[in-house]
């Protein structure tokens, strides 16, 4: 009998570690809108790097990383957020605006991934794309990311998902070799 109820000791102590981890787990997860405000610092300082970086063969390697984070990016946002931003928020419109900024930012993207660095019109296209970037974030940030964060969404749910997801392509996208070419 002792030996029975050390086992349900035992394993009621290790139920509670379990949901204590998974408990610590999710308050330590940030919500959607601070895992895509995160992205976009990083892409903002990737942007800085480039136009400070000397020799074509350092712009590519920072180019490709930029591109790659963007795909990314944009990945995660048309899969896991914009849908069901659309529906909740009083202004799908900005949510439908999103998706053309992405889809001309992704155009130029493709357009970079087949320009060499020593062509002329390599840092201009990164410039623009990184414009369009600028002026993407801030509309996401002062428009879209306030109304999502009024709505009735999961904002922590979405954001493990958005973690989740992030890890996958990332992990695809480098085992695709995708980049530059």
């Amino acid at each position: 009998m002792a030996t029975a109820s050390h086992t349900s000791t035992a394993k009621s102590s290790s139920a509670r570690k379990s949901t204590a981890t998974r408990k610590t787990s999710q308050a330590r997860s940030k919500d959607a809108i601070a895992v895509l405000k995160e992205q976009h610092q990083a892409v903002k300082k990737l942007f800085g790097q480039f136009t400070k970086a000397k020799g074509e063969s350092r712009q590519q390697s920072l180019a490709s990383r930029i591109c790659m984070e963007l795909k990314v990016h944009t990945q995660i946002e048309e899969e896991l957020l914009y849908p069901q931003a659309h529906e909740e928020i009083d202004d799908p419109e900005l949510v439908d605006e999103s998706l053309v900024e992405h889809n001309a930012a992704k155009d130029l993207i493709r357009q970079i991934e087949q320009t060499d660095p020593s062509d002329e019109m390599f840092a201009a296209k990164m410039q623009v794309l990184q414009e369009q970037i600028e002026h993407h974030v801030k509309e996401e940030e002062t428009e879209l990311f306030p109304k999502i964060r009024k709505s009735d969404m999961d904002l922590k749910g979405i954001g493990q998902q958005l973690e989740r997801r992030t890890k996958e392509l990332k992990a695809q996208m480098k085992g695709d070799g995708m980049g530059m070419h």
